[in-house]
């Protein structure tokens, strides 16, 4: 296991003496017609950028995106931006003993716990047919990597671990509101919520770092799940066809509007409950993540986040207590 300080913990004028994960590495040119390298190098908590000016071209010759490196330099602060300026940058060595899965973040929960839960869940599906299906799907090789997998690149659950946490949330909140509305169908909602992102182990690779694999750009998560499901109740005899067109349809769905990339808008009530589910889970871990990237910041405020199309303002009165809990947010 690594052992360096994190770089959410520097501050502005702290030295850095760290390997880091080579994140980008780019020439650009400035607006004075002047070429730079642009670098994004990261931690399991923090990307930080570099740019730079001189002495660049032997860096740019020897390292390259995914590169574990060497870096020393500064934290300096660019426009509220922690930047790092390099004083130099190698490439790390066989004997430095380090390896990529250093540089990803993973789930704050027990992954046995959650593979228990999640197991737990599947066992009490009463539908015959769909808990046949269940286990066709979550193998153990295929739900290994299930466990594995973040539930995304950069936004919601982006963490070694984070599929799981994510999916098991969703469960829970379905679970409840088929507590409170018991017209819903809750082996059909629950079964969708375990696979509406089942395709994300074929979209995101996190071998180096959380990227779309060529499958994931040209197919997509969403479309993957279905073409999966309709394969596997294939090999299930007499599998109701509206128990299936309805099942693929949450999955289609999932995400609630064309604009969104669901292929369709939901039709059902299990496919608009579990619409939202999905929507507070995953707005309520990025939203988290966002306001703990800004704990030291003197302001209450966030930066404008695109994605939230807001800024997000933190309420909190934190103690030092708080604040040392929230430094190991991303061990």
């Amino acid at each position: 296991m690594l052992k360096q300080t994190d770089l959410l913990s520097l501050n502005k004028g702290d030295a850095v003496d760290h390997f880091l994960i080579v994140r980008k590495c780019e020439l650009r040119m400035s607006k004075a017609n002047k070429q730079f390298l642009a670098l994004e190098l990261a931690d399991k908590t923090l990307s930080v950028n570099s740019n730079m000016f001189e002495s660049f071209e032997e860096i740019y010759s020897k390292i390259k995106v995914g590169d574990i490196v060497k870096v020393k330099g500064t934290i300096e602060d660019y426009q509220g931006s922690p930047q790092i300026k390099v004083k130099s940058i190698n490439p790390a060595k066989f004997s430095d003993d380090v390896s990529h899965i250093d540089f990803l973040a993973k789930s704050k929960r027990n992954l046995q716990e959650m593979k228990e839960e999640f197991a737990k869940r599947c066992e009490i599906i009463s539908n015959v047919k769909l808990k046949l299906l269940m286990k066709s799907i979550f193998t153990d090789e295929n739900f290994e990597k299930f466990s594995m997998s973040p539930a995304g690149k950069s936004w919601h659950h982006s963490y070694i671990h984070g599929l799981l946490e994510h999916t098991l949330e969703i469960v829970k909140i379905c679970d409840l509101m088929c507590d409170f509305h018991p017209e819903i169908n809750r082996d059909l909602l629950i079964c969708g919520a375990m696979l509406h992102d089942y395709g994300k182990i074929e979209e995101l690779g996190f071998e180096t770092g959380f990227e779309y694999t060529d499958k994931g750009k040209l197919i997509g998560h969403i479309v993957i799940s279905a073409m999966l499901v309709e394969e596997k109740i294939k090999e299930i005899k007499d599998f109701p066809d509206d128990l299936k067109n309805c099942l693929v349809h949450l999955i289609l769905s999932h995400q609630g509007k064309l604009e969104y990339a669901s292929p369709v808008v939901p039709k059902t009530l299990e496919a608009i409950t579990l619409y939202q589910a999905d929507e507070l889970s995953a707005k309520v871990n990025a939203y988290k993540n966002a306001l703990a990237l800004e704990m030291k910041s003197e302001s209450k405020w966030t930066k404008f986040i695109s994605l939230a199309e807001t800024d997000l303002y933190n309420h909190r009165l934190r103690s030092e207590n708080e604040m040392k809990i929230n430094e190991s947010l991303f061990d």
